[in-house]
């Protein structure tokens, strides 16, 4: 076994670095001075030598080593960490796919546009919203809120801010029906009575999970603005024609928690997903790898949030 993987990393893993490598001396790549492709690596190897597909197979047993060194690529030149929680590891069939979490997706958003910050809140029925509207675009956007106000049953929408370098605000707004189309693809919602199944992530913690709906949207407006030609680019594109091709909306990808999103260190569980054929099953499987990953993060805040 300690050979096979051996073959494998040297298959994989060497191959990523030797590619990452050709990127930067054509000058086609620049990595931040705080990122380290190789402790990424290092930190994804280990990831992924416990991550199962959904029948408990091994992912470097099952998947391709052209789909496991396209996964690495992928993380590699999008700047990102698995160990942050930038991303996971995800099987379908015998491919392996690095997506981007909600950090990684706020991690490259900041990156792109030099934002100094990504902040989410959460309006309440009885809460009080004043905005304007400059050019097309939310502006000046003042909320009040009473603390007795704050009840998920009676959410009326989220915003997003975006702080740019010159102190400039960007404002995503959405109303509850609007965060609710964006979750109603998904499996965790109730076809039939157009809500979300109880029980599940998004209606114990519908606060937080609206958050993490509009700061997703807010960002990848950002990211769909940003030069396609880019290496980044094509392989940020890449991540998110996976999801459009798994049927899952994209704002329904992120999610939002009152905390610095480059500070977190726990590695998340990988759920996996092996059928090939069933996008029913499919989306049920990526729906349970974000739960899994909310839950993982509120442990890691030690407790639930409000």
């Amino acid at each position: 076994m300690t050979n096979q993987l051996a073959m494998v990393k040297k298959d994989t893993v060497d191959v990523v670095a030797k590619k990452v490598k050709e990127f930067q001396e054509s000058g086609e790549l620049h990595f931040p001075a705080f990122y380290s492709p190789e402790n990424a690596m290092k930190s994804a190897w280990l990831i992924l030598q416990n991550t199962q597909d959904r029948n408990k197979r091994p992912a470097l047993e099952v998947c391709t080593k052209d789909s496991i060194a396209n996964a690495l690529l992928d993380m590699v030149v999008q700047g990102l960490n698995p160990a942050k929680k930038q991303g996971y590891f995800i099987v379908y069939g015998n491919q392996l796919t690095f997506q981007r979490s909600y950090f990684g997706t706020m991690a490259v958003t900041k990156r792109m546009a030099k934002a100094k910050s990504i902040d989410a809140a959460v309006i309440y029925e009885g809460d009080t919203v004043d905005y304007e509207i400059v050019n097309g675009r939310i502006a000046n956007l003042k909320h009040k809120q009473q603390f007795g106000n704050i009840n998920k049953e009676k959410i009326q929408g989220a915003y997003a801010t975006i702080v740019l370098p010159d102190d400039e605000v960007y404002i995503e707004l959405m109303t509850i029906d609007e965060i609710r189309q964006a979750w109603s693809k998904a499996q965790f919602w109730s076809k039939g009575q157009d809500k979300e199944k109880e029980g599940t992530t998004h209606d114990e913690f519908k606060q937080e999970m609206s958050k993490k709906t509009v700061i997703n949207r807010a960002c990848k407006k950002f990211l769909n603005s940003s030069d396609d030609e880019s290496v980044m680019m094509k392989h940020i594109n890449k991540d998110d024609e996976i999801e459009a091709q798994q049927e899952i909306d994209e704002n329904a990808n992120g999610e939002v928690l009152d905390m610095e999103f480059d500070e977190v260190t726990e590695e998340p569980k990988q759920v996996e997903e092996t059928q090939e054929e069933p996008k029913e099953e499919v989306k049920e499987e990526k729906q349970s790898a974000l739960e899994m990953e909310f839950v993982e993060e509120e442990t890691n805040k030690g407790g639930a949030p409000f």
